[in-house]
């Protein structure tokens, strides 16, 4: 009875990162593509606040239900899917780290520029392009390893 909880656990937690991320990058993509530093700190805000309310324990209950998951069902370690699965997982959690730093900056540019009545500044549309080019790996990553989870190739 546990494995499927587990499993269904493991699935959710992958949505919502995989959720959060795409969700994330729509809207910031969106408010960043203009100058109103107050729509921007608006979506950045919350941007950051899903990062933490979702991404980051979806992060975590990924590897530990995975975990479980391989250890139960008898998977291999040695298996190439799992191991590519590993590393692309490691791939995207490489990518997402400097993103938590990068949008909190942003956030902190585009509430300083809107309490002024500024446009954003040079430097928020520096830090998105790098937030934005950080995202394509991960993201890529995410589609890959799911579709490895789903098809399981030897």
């Amino acid at each position: 009875m546990e494995y499927p909880i587990v499993k269904t656990l493991h699935v959710i937690s992958s949505t919502l990162l995989f959720g959060t991320g795409i969700g994330s990058a729509f809207y910031m993509l969106l408010a960043s593509r203009q100058t109103d530093a107050t729509i921007a700190h608006f979506v950045a805000r919350r941007v950051v606040w899903a990062d933490w309310l979702f991404t980051t324990p979806a992060i975590v209950v990924q590897p530990i239900t995975g975990i479980y998951l391989v250890q139960v069902a008898g998977f291999p370690w040695t298996a190439p899917w799992l191991l590519g699965s590993i590393a692309l997982y490691l791939i995207a959690g490489a990518c997402w780290l400097p993103v938590v730093w990068i949008q909190i900056r942003m956030r902190d540019l585009a509430e300083h520029a809107a309490n002024r009545h500024q446009p954003l500044p040079a430097q928020y549309q520096t830090l998105f392009r790098i937030w934005f080019a950080l995202g394509i790996p991960a993201f890529l990553a995410l589609v890959v390893v799911f579709y490895l989870m789903v098809t399981k190739p030897m």
